[in-house]
């Protein structure tokens, strides 16, 4: 996600990462649009047969262009969502703004300036009681993903990665301003600090790290095991951990999708399609396209 202290760079979503920080931001000026095509309830998209879906760029392994195709874990869930409610994906690629809450104005209930039509759903949206509560605007589907916080280490370099206390001594490669960045920025009252190597965006450090640049790579799960996958690196040889870390940063959150508040119907068709794909074992497959592993929310 992009927090209101991220550094001025494009990296748009890294959401899968950022979007926490995001949702708990506090919302800048709304955005003045007036005429927007409006999102629309259940019975008005199967009347269209089509279903709008909104999913952030650059935010692999969930979603990016690639090719000037998209791809990624949220572009199939989307495709396999139409697929369950019948109907053809019109998918349309956006730019992370500032907050969640500005990303969900923009692009379920108020629009832009030119009057774009509205999307239905936003996957990728931190399932958050304090975001849908200051948001009565937008009414958010069930989770679909459970997002961790996490490292991979090299062995051989570090011995073993089971405690904060475990980083010293070794440098460790995180994308700026992000959760995993603040979370260790403040680990300790920072004492790992001078161990941090700063990079734009994730897929930067994640290359450094590959590249053995550093001994540890922080980031999401998702993301780190995305990354292994891309670059060919050995599981056994580049575990991921998870290490529980005290503090303000939340190292856990569930993802899930938002639709215009008076499309609860369509969220109530989204939620019965993500529930069965769970139970088919299909979103747990398109998750292992990605090298990454699936563990379903706690609703579950």
């Amino acid at each position: 996600m992009r927090p209101a202290l991220r550094a001025p760079s494009r990296a748009p979503s890294r959401a899968s990462c950022r979007n926490l920080l995001r949702a708990l931001a506090i919302p800048g000026l709304a955005l003045l649009a007036a005429g927007a095509v409006q999102a629309r309830p259940l019975d008005e998209v199967v009347a269209s047969g089509t279903l709008r879906v909104a999913l952030y760029g650059d935010n692999a392994p969930f979603s990016e262009e690639r090719g000037g195709r998209p791809r990624g874990i949220d572009v199939d869930l989307a495709r396999a969502i139409a697929e369950k409610l019948g109907l053809r994906l019109d998918l349309r690629i956006v730019d992370a703004g500032e907050n969640v809450d500005g990303d969900l104005r923009l692009n379920l209930w108020k629009g832009d300036l030119a009057g774009s039509p509205l999307a239905d759903l936003m996957l990728h949206v931190p399932h958050d009681r304090m975001l849908a509560t200051r948001n009565e605007q937008i009414f958010l589907t069930i989770p679909y993903f459970d997002q961790h916080l996490a490292f991979a280490y090299r062995k051989g370099k570090v011995e073993d990665l089971r405690a904060v206390g475990d980083i010293a001594g070794h440098l460790v490669a995180v994308e700026g301003t992000s959760a995993s960045d603040l979370q260790l920025l403040m680990a300790e009252g920072g004492r790992y600090r001078d161990a941090l190597r700063h990079f734009r965006d994730f897929d930067a450090a994640a290359r450094a790290f590959l590249a053995g640049e550093t001994a540890i790579l922080a980031g999401t799960r998702a993301g780190i095991e995305a990354a292994l996958r891309a670059g060919g690196a050995s599981p056994e040889e580049n575990p991921v951990v998870e290490i529980a870390m005290p503090g303000l940063v939340k190292a856990q959150w569930e993802l899930g999708g938002a639709v215009r508040t008076d499309s609860r119907d369509l969220a109530y068709a989204v939620g019965d399609a993500i529930t069965a794909l769970t139970a088919e074992g299909r979103l747990k497959a398109i998750c292992e396209t990605y090298g990454v592993g699936f563990t379903a929310p706690k609703g579950y």
